[in-house]
């Protein structure tokens, strides 16, 4: 059995477990303070329903969930009444919202998936382990009083509970993939700049003003992150609206017969998980993504296509000029600037590139000039090594080897959706 398996499937077994024995003690001691556990799980549900679904392997954010759930493992008191839930009882209650809020969308086959239920159980167990027992001794209230001491000290504890997170979503993400850990891990504290700040920030002022005020402040509270939701709504719909564009684009070239049918989204596909292998991650991502897309833009300016659309294959100045055509194509479309960089330069010299355009060049031509079967596999492989020494970068050739090996995008794709 593969390491990477055995690590999803600890993770997610301790989840489990956390949740039965979540589960179980409340069953059997009963469930203290009602009121407060149906408030809080009816906010945590509320919040999975409004979840918008993103692109299989992206985010999925869930702000008013993530919020309350943290929000009730730091919850000491109700209006100045002290309350007397554990960690169990906690975990219990984020788990049944949560399975509550996701079941509709499971109904019409979309929702998290289980890495993600796991990481919001150990989480926010995590966070009550860290809080609950330090309140209820006492300790807390005796050395940090009710005032600001008090509120930083849950800020303190918001932050180590997302790094938690992101560690985790790292490691489980690591473990699917096989991609560096370092830039997964990179690419987790940079949300923790946006989304995850807001969510820390709004779970602290949620547990502060329950036990100032009751219950009746969180309404008010989820306000700005149901907003949140929606705003991230309309920035899906703009970027899924941009990428359709540059893949309408892109397959110009499949209908004018200039490439074959498929080539660009290989190209695209293999790019990405290639450029995750070197540690690219997030805007560096999408740029290489979309140049991956319109990398063969340039040979619609062709009086006579390149046969089989394997301009790998031509001559060293022929693959320049057609790169210059396509930079100046992309240039017009309005796509970032970096993108008809990256299309522009494919074909020089691999010391003269970045690293964005050494991997369009190098997973172009092996989408060129490898046929059906792992042999032709194997043979453009070899060729492309062969050519390390002026047009294809070894450690570029090495990591698309090793995705490859993995069962190439395809296997990356699906590994990132699982």
């Amino acid at each position: 059995m593969r390491p990477g398996v055995l690590t999803v499937g600890a993770v997610n077994g301790a989840a489990l477990l956390l949740s039965l024995a979540g589960f179980g003690a409340t069953l059997w001691y009963g469930l203290d303070e009602p009121g407060n556990a149906l408030a809080f799980g009816t906010l945590i549900a509320l919040g999975e329903l409004a979840r918008w679904g993103a692109a299989p392997g992206e985010r999925e954010p869930a702000p008013l969930a993530a919020a309350g759930a943290l929000a009730y493992a730091l919850l000491g008191t109700d209006a100045g009444t002290a309350t007397t839930h554990g960690v169990l009882q906690i975990v219990a209650v984020v788990v049944a919202g949560g399975l509550a809020g996701i079941v509709p969308h499971l109904a019409r086959g979309g929702g998290p998936d289980t890495d993600h239920l796991a990481r919001r159980v150990l989480t926010v167990a995590f966070a009550a382990l860290c809080f609950q027992p330090l309140y209820n001794s006492g300790a807390v209230v005796e050395h940090l009083g009710q005032g600001p001491p008090y509120a930083l000290f849950l800020l303190l504890l918001l932050v180590l509970t997302a790094l938690c997170d992101a560690v985790l979503a790292a490691v489980l993400l690591r473990a699917r993939t096989g991609f560096p850990f370092g830039p997964l891990l990179r690419d987790e504290l940079r949300a923790l700049l946006g989304i995850g700040s807001a969510v820390c920030a709004t779970g602290a002022v949620m547990a502060l003003a329950v036990a100032a005020a009751g219950l009746w402040a969180l309404p008010v509270l989820a306000v700005p992150l149901l907003l949140t939701q929606v705003s991230f709504r309309r920035y899906a719909a703009v970027r899924t609206v941009n990428r359709q564009t540059i893949a309408s684009l892109a397959r110009a070239t499949e209908i004018a017969g200039c490439t074959p049918p498929g080539h660009a989204h290989r190209v695209a596909a293999l790019s990405a998980a290639v450029g995750r292998e070197l540690g690219l991650s997030g805007a560096e991502l999408a740029v290489l993504e979309y140049a991956a897309l319109m990398h063969d833009i340039g040979q619609l300016s062709l009086v006579d296509p390149v046969e089989g659309g394997a301009t790998a294959l031509l001559p060293v100045e022929e693959q320049r000029r057609i790169a210059l055509l396509g930079g100046e194509v992309v240039r017009r479309t309005g796509v970032p600037v970096a993108v008809a960089v990256v299309v522009e330069r494919q074909a020089d010299p691999y010391r003269e590139q970045p690293l964005p355009a050494r991997i369009v060049r190098t997973v172009n031509a092996y989408d060129d000039l490898a046929g059906d079967g792992a042999g032709a596999a194997l043979e453009a492989l070899e060729q492309l090594r062969l050519g390390t020494a002026r047009d294809y970068h070894p450690d570029v050739v090495e990591s698309l080897a090793r995705v490859l090996a993995r069962g190439g995008a395809a296997g990356v794709t699906s590994a990132v959706a699982g």
